[in-house]
């Protein structure tokens, strides 16, 4: 899968987790803000994560030195 359609899933992943929060624990607007200022941070610290990870593997910093025998 590319980054695009990776990122395409997490972004389905976290309406899904706020709408079911919304639907599931409605407690009030403050805890239901809060809820969803939680599924939001964890969803997008979560992407950055994967993403940071990912870029880093297409394009590392530090090349190998293979040495003659290899």
């Amino acid at each position: 899968m590319g980054f695009l359609m990776t990122t395409i899933i997490f972004f389905v992943v976290g309406v899904v987790a706020s709408v079911s929060v919304r639907l599931c624990c409605n407690r009030g607007p403050s805890t239901n803000l809060f809820h969803l200022t939680l599924i939001i941070t964890a969803t997008v610290c979560s992407w950055m994560m994967w993403a940071i990870v990912y870029l880093a593997q297409l394009k590392p910093l530090i090349v190998p030195i293979l040495s003659e025998g290899e």
